[in-house]
């Protein structure tokens, strides 16, 4: 998930950053470097992104569009549980920031209705302005890609840049890449958990089982969204998916939810409306993934009615 840097500068940032805690006196990255344009945040505060968002502080800053149909979404609600699981350090060590490609359409009020959908919480701006300072800063912070551009938002790349403007330390991570991961990485980055126990010998060197295909799929692409059999969350509770929803409805719903909504599915409008227009992304899944995924969520719901019937049959033997 990792991709090579736009610019020369953060590479070189990258390298040096690998060790953690690094000091990088006199770092050519700050006011001569990073552009101090003029941005708009959701509640219409307008700031400037050298001055006021990055001098002197650690952030975690993307690149997102309120309509996207594709990552955006998926973005946006695992940043959201990288949130609640750095706490309170989110608004006091570290700054989130995503700020839009497509300033003409996401205005202040959009993006306040945007960041709302997804239950953000403080310490998590979203930012709008004019198109070329917008770009300028994508530029400088390495964001921009061989895929961006105004004809082709949905082909911009999930990227996270993370990093302390006064140390020089950067580091690029994907925005969907796994929450727990992405936390303890950032954390462990910045030198967060410095004196905390460590582990023991058995912890440290056992190896996790491998998940199915269908439960790489679940946790990389769903689980950010969804829960099986505790409840809705972003999106709707998945338990007895295939018993409430016909199996074909559901393989044509996750291969391609967007085409679904727009062509009237009376489901996927009631799901849309239900969820505060939270849309689920086109994942580019082809059959045989879905096929797995399917496979995964049916066993899962399969585990989770296991209890209920060996408890129903014993209270038949009872009687």
């Amino acid at each position: 998930m990792r991709a090579p840097f736009a610019g020369a500068a953060l590479s070189l940032v990258a390298m040096l950053s690998t060790v953690p805690g690094a000091a990088f006196a006199g770092s050519p990255w700050g006011a001569d470097y990073f552009p101090n344009v003029p941005l708009v945040n959701q509640d219409g505060v307008v700031v400037h992104f050298y001055d006021d968002l990055i001098k002197g502080k650690t952030v975690a800053v993307n690149l997102i569009y309120t309509h996207c149909t594709g990552t955006c979404p998926l973005e946006t609600a695992k940043m959201a549980q990288v949130q609640k699981l750095l706490g309170d350090k989110v608004g006091k060590d570290i700054f989130f920031y995503s700020i839009s490609i497509d300033p003409e359409r996401d205005t202040p009020e959009r993006l306040k209705e945007y960041a709302a959908r997804y239950h953000i919480g403080p310490g998590w701006q979203f930012f709008t302005g004019k198109t070329a300072d917008i770009a300028q800063v994508a530029n400088k912070l390495g964001l921009s890609g061989l895929t961006d551009g105004a004809g082709n938002r949905d082909g911009h790349q999930p990227t996270l840049m993370v990093g302390n403007e006064g140390t020089g330390q950067w580091m690029r991570n994907s925005a969907v890449d796994n929450p727990q991961f992405l936390a303890a990485t950032i954390s462990s980055f910045f030198g967060w958990n410095a004196g905390k126990p460590k582990n023991d010998y058995a912890s440290l060197t056992a190896v996790p089982a491998a998940p199915s295909k269908g439960g790489y799929l679940f946790q990389t692409r769903c689980a950010a969204c969804h829960t099986i059999g505790k409840g809705d969350a972003l999106g709707p509770d998945l338990a007895n998916l295939t018993k409430r929803r016909s199996r074909e409805w559901v393989a044509r719903f996750i291969i391609s939810p967007t085409k679904m909504l727009a062509a009237g599915d009376p489901i996927a409008k009631e799901l849309f409306s239900k969820f505060h227009g939270v849309q689920m992304p086109d994942h580019g899944m082809n059959q045989e993934e879905m096929d797995e995924l399917l496979q995964y969520v049916e066993a899962a719901n399969g585990k989770l009615q296991a209890p209920k019937a060996r408890a129903s049959a014993a209270r038949t033997a009872g009687r």
